[in-house]
């Protein structure tokens, strides 16, 4: 079923690709090209036998590029369009809540975001929220 250079290829991806998909999709293959029969292979990849006839399906269209192919997007923010003028804006002034930077979103953009949708676009953009505490000082001396 695979030629030696895909058998290469397959054993080193099921491994150590970076997409888990994709792992689980050359986990599939090779199975298959060990002769494991293909409800064994379903189960061992954590697939439904139908999603493994798919993936299998996928390969004898278009070979290891349709297996790697996967086109799945997730919804885009509104905010995603302003994100490089939102992130100069709050490094250059840093606010101290979720609410302030609810504010200045929204004086940047014109849209207006919950605290939720406005800490995980933040957190996107790679800010943190930072603990304040006290530090400590020694007492004086006299």
């Amino acid at each position: 079923m695979l030629s030696e250079s895909e058998q290469a290829i397959v054993a080193a991806e099921r491994d150590l690709h970076p997409d888990p998909v994709v792992r689980r999709k050359m986990l599939v293959l090779w199975s298959t090209h060990c002769r494991v029969s293909r409800s064994q292979t379903a189960a061992v990849a954590g697939v439904g036998r139908a999603t493994a006839q798919r993936y299998l399906a996928a390969y004898r269209a278009g070979g290891l590029d349709q297996l790697r192919h996967w086109a799945v997007t997730g919804p885009v923010s509104d905010l995603a369009a302003f994100a490089e003028r939102i992130k100069n804006d709050l490094s250059a002034t840093p606010v101290r809540t979720t609410v302030e930077a609810c504010d200045r979103i929204e004086a940047l953009t014109g849209m207006r975001r919950g605290l939720t949708q406005t800490r995980k676009f933040l957190a996107g953009l790679g800010f943190q929220w930072q603990r304040t505490r006290a530090l400590p000082v020694p007492p004086k001396s006299r």
